[in-house]
């Protein structure tokens, strides 16, 4: 097994259980086209691909109204979906045992940066991360394959082969595949494990246990 010396993090469903938040501020979205979502669990498809993806896959929102979708649910999760979060349990723990091995981290998703950093903050675990890579709020950036293939660019130095992508969506796995890295699937997360078996990531660990035997070896 190669020694990962570089871990790329996903957040939402990875590091953190944010359904509460996400969910919500779909609702909120989709309440403003007189769309009525009552079962937050129908909205969890929208954890982790990108928004206006998903508003125009799930719900057939036109060009302009997922613009509109997505400032709805911004103005929402800027309020109160950020903080309808947690940390899973072992987190923090988890983060703490990398850092004593050396490796060095960061934090790749599809999230805007500005919310990402206000996340790993607000959880006191923005320390541990060497650089936090999200979309920007104009929409630019929303490729998984594009936030990783920016990383590398950043750590030219490092080889690929050292590098590994951790992430709960079958984006996370397609975006390392298509930037040459390796990568492991978390079925704990909102992916589902035949989502994720599917595109056929390096690893797949089912705890955080697992994640870290698979890194610790």
């Amino acid at each position: 097994m190669v020694s990962y010396g570089v871990l790329f993090f996903d957040l939402d469903g990875t590091l953190t259980d944010s359904k509460e938040g996400i969910t919500k501020s779909v609702q909120y979205a989709l309440s403003k086209f007189a769309i009525k979502e009552d079962n937050l669990h129908n909205l969890e498809k929208f954890i982790g691909p990108p928004l206006d993806e998903s508003f125009s896959k799930f719900y057939s929102l036109n060009e302009d109204e997922v613009v509109n979708a997505v400032k709805y649910y911004r103005e929402y999760y800027a309020v109160k979906g950020i903080y309808e979060n947690s940390l899973y349990p072992g987190i923090p723990e988890l983060l703490e045992k990398f850092q004593e091995l050396g490796k060095d981290m960061y934090i790749v998703t599809t999230k805007p940066t500005i919310f990402a950093e206000e996340v790993l903050k607000y959880f006191n675990i923005d320390d541990y991360f060497s650089q936090i890579v999200g979309s920007f709020l104009d929409g630019r950036r929303t490729s998984k394959a594009e936030l990783i293939g920016y990383v590398l660019s950043c750590i030219p130095d490092v080889s690929k082969n050292k590098v590994v992508m951790i992430g709960d969506r079958k984006h996370d796995i397609l975006g390392a595949k298509q930037t040459g890295i390796d990568s492991i699937a978390v079925s704990y997360g909102y992916g589902t494990l035949k989502e994720l078996t599917k595109v056929e990531p390096t690893y797949i660990a089912g705890s955080i246990e697992e994640l870290y035997g698979l890194i610790a070896k």
